[in-house]
């Protein structure tokens, strides 16, 4: 269509280009000549002072007796020509000038011309346009997937870091997209797709540009939103348009982000089987099939929620392999900061697996944006490179948000803060199996007035009855050491948040986990159908179990409360040298933390003198203390790591 559109203009510019040589030869060269008025023509003439006259219409060109040239216009004058014969001048007619043949074809054909080359223009932005990739306004069957060469995409499998497994799984397929023949002369064959699963930003777009870069093919990326049209049977359009791309690149792999916006299962729809989100599955199901001959073309699928898709789509023979790409451990976490940080200059004192223990919890994308924020803390302080301060106040914003030094608040505020944000730490020290109490601030963050932060020694799987029971011990710390400091009718709302997450812990060891040995080991939790949807009003349990439920759940509670008020009174003194501590220096790091658990003297931070909160170890869990009461009285910063 290209070439067509090319020719038309050649051949239009060839046109105008031998119109305009003809008109220079048809016409003739006139020799310069003087303006007239035609009375001082009419004067001359009656004068004999004109020897030669020419008329063109209202035009008259002539020649005196003297030899000079003029020329004038006639303004309709009927007797001229009497006059002209009366004094002897030559009078010459001539005729009326004739169009060129090109001009007339061009002027009678230049209409239909025009309207063909604006039809032609039209139909080509309907289509989308001859490899435009189907991005016209009204493309509609076209497939809208995104190309990328071999040559486009620099990423291998260096670049992708903490999915060591996910790697290996699909090793295989970039060894058969280099070399089939391996597979195929032993019968093999390849799996046609692979469904990567896993939680945002882990990785699963990365590793599958990966395998196109390692194996040097054609890689179409598109997005299962782009397959769904509100015109039925478009997006069946797309996906065999796509194909047929892919085929006409093969061995090449067509990669489809968010595949759960064409692929949930059938069934459940509105349309009865008949809608275009259903239509569009079951052409992919199709093509996937092979029965068209998709050999080479392999297809890489990624979702956040493969339990919603349909189960005809996961049969052997479509995905084939099923790759979990989960979120990355501590020695994973390390991997993908040692790739980050070789994007930006480090000083010395950055330590990876300090802060890869400190962020469980953490996907790849959120490491790469601390890496960032920690790149721009540098840039403000104008630094050269950037060090593990740094890092360690990139890693508090990204957790607990951002300081907020500003904020006015009273003494009273402070000290409340201070005694909440002690009762935390005091109770987080002396629970067993806790994680290590890492720093305490007053310092406003996000919403939270304070924060309490605990440093994991490692990465949980599974978390004991104990130590879920010596959470909820110190998520009631804060509001405790409140009631025994200034009594039961001054305890604040900022606990909100701390009796909201103990309840979940509660309410989940007993409902989920079968650690009541009242109820036992049962699961008491609402039944989810197929879609993932909670069962809306179905009872799943009686009046009567609910109410041994909350009965459980109440006597976990109490019983955590007990014992994490006990255990303040016990170490009143520290409660309030720790509240000392923290009016006085704002912020105390484990060090200071250590001394005052031993009662003894403590010692200014490291960096007290610059007013820099921020310590020599790593954050991994947030601990939500104070929050403004009148602002929010439920404040959701950070936590989410030290839930379990």
């Amino acid at each position: 269509m290209n070439e067509m559109v090319k020719n038309i203009i050649m051949w239009v510019v060839i046109a105008f280009v031998l119109m305009s040589v003809f008109n220079n030869f048809g016409g003739s060269k006139q020799k310069s000549s003087t303006a007239l008025s035609y009375s001082q023509f009419i004067n001359s003439v009656n004068a004999g002072q004109i020897s030669k006259v020419s008329i063109d219409g209202p035009t008259i060109v002539g020649q005196t007796s003297a030899g000079e040239n003029f020329t004038t216009r006639s303004p309709g004058d009927i007797h001229l020509v009497d006059d002209l014969l009366k004094n002897g001048v030559e009078i010459v007619a001539k005729e009326p000038e004739q169009q060129s043949f090109l001009m007339s074809i061009l002027i009678s054909w230049f209409p239909m011309l025009l309207l063909i080359g604006v039809w032609i223009f039209f139909m080509r932005q309907m289509q989308g346009g001859a490899g435009g990739g189907g991005r016209g306004a009204m493309s509609f069957g076209k497939s809208k997937a995104k190309l990328l060469s071999e040559d486009e995409i620099k990423i291998t499998f260096d670049d992708v870091a903490g999915v060591q497994e996910a790697k290996e799984e699909v090793v295989e397929v970039v060894e058969f997209l280099r070399d089939p023949s391996k597979f195929q002369k032993l019968g093999g064959m390849i799996p046609r797709g692979v469904l990567m699963s896993g939680s945002p930003g882990t990785g699963k777009t990365l590793l599958a540009k990966a395998i196109a870069g390692e194996a040097k093919v054609p890689f179409f990326s598109i997005s299962g939103s782009d397959f769904v049209e509100m015109f039925v049977g478009v997006g069946a359009s797309r996906v065999r348009d796509m194909f047929e791309q892919a085929k006409k690149s093969a061995p090449c792999i067509i990669f489809i982000d968010e595949i759960d916006a064409v692929g949930r299962s059938r069934g459940v729809g509105m349309g009865g089987g008949n809608d275009e989100r259903e239509q569009t599955l079951n052409q992919l199901l199709v093509e996937m099939d092979g029965f068209s001959g998709n050999e080479g073309v392999i297809v890489i699928a990624a979702t956040n929620r493969p339990d919603v898709l349909d189960p005809a789509l996961l049969r052997p023979g479509r995905f084939d392999r099923q790759v979990v790409v989960p979120l990355p451990d501590i020695r994973g976490r390390e991997q993908i900061l040692k790739v980050h940080l070789k994007k930006v200059p480090i000083g010395d004192s950055v330590k990876p697996g300090l802060i890869a223990r400190g962020t469980p919890g953490f996907s790849g994308a959120d490491l790469a944006n601390l890496v960032n924020e920690a790149a721009l803390f540098a840039a403000r302080a104008n630094k050269k490179t950037v060090d593990m301060n740094d890092m360690e106040q990139a890693k508090d914003k990204v957790m607990m948000g951002a300081e907020r030094r500003s904020m006015v608040m009273s003494e009273d505020d402070k000290k409340c803060t201070a005694y909440h944000e002690s009762g935390h730490a005091i109770v987080g020290r002396l629970v067993p199996e806790h994680d290590p109490v890492y720093k305490v601030t007053i310092i406003p963050r996000g919403r939270a007035l304070g924060v309490t932060m605990f440093l994991p020694e490692r990465d949980h799987i599974s978390i004991s009855k104990r130590k879920l029971e010596s959470q909820l011990s110190s998520l009631y710390g804060g509001r405790l050491a409140e009631e025994i400091i200034f009594g039961e009718e001054a305890v604040t709302t900022g606990a909100s948040n701390d009796i909201e997450r103990a309840s979940a812990i509660a309410r989940n060891m007993v409902t989920q986990w079968g650690f009541s040995e009242k109820l036992g080991p049962l699961s008491y939790g609402q039944d989810e159908n197929a879609m993932g949807y909670s069962g809306g009003n179905t009872k799943m349990i009686s009046d009567e179990t609910n109410h041994q439920i909350n009965g459980e759940v109440r006597a976990l509670i109490e019983r955590n409360y007990t014992r994490a008020k006990k255990l303040l009174n016990d170490n009143i003194d520290i409660l309030h040298a720790m509240t000392e501590a923290l009016m006085k220096y704002e912020t105390l790091d484990s060090d200071q933390l250590d001394q005052l658990m031993a009662r003894t003297p403590v010692q200014p931070p490291k960096d007290w003198e610059d007013l820099d909160e921020s310590g020599s170890g790593d954050v991994s869990t947030v601990d939500k203390a104070k929050d403004e009461p009148k602002k929010d009285p439920k404040p959701t910063v950070g936590g989410a790591a030290e839930q379990p």
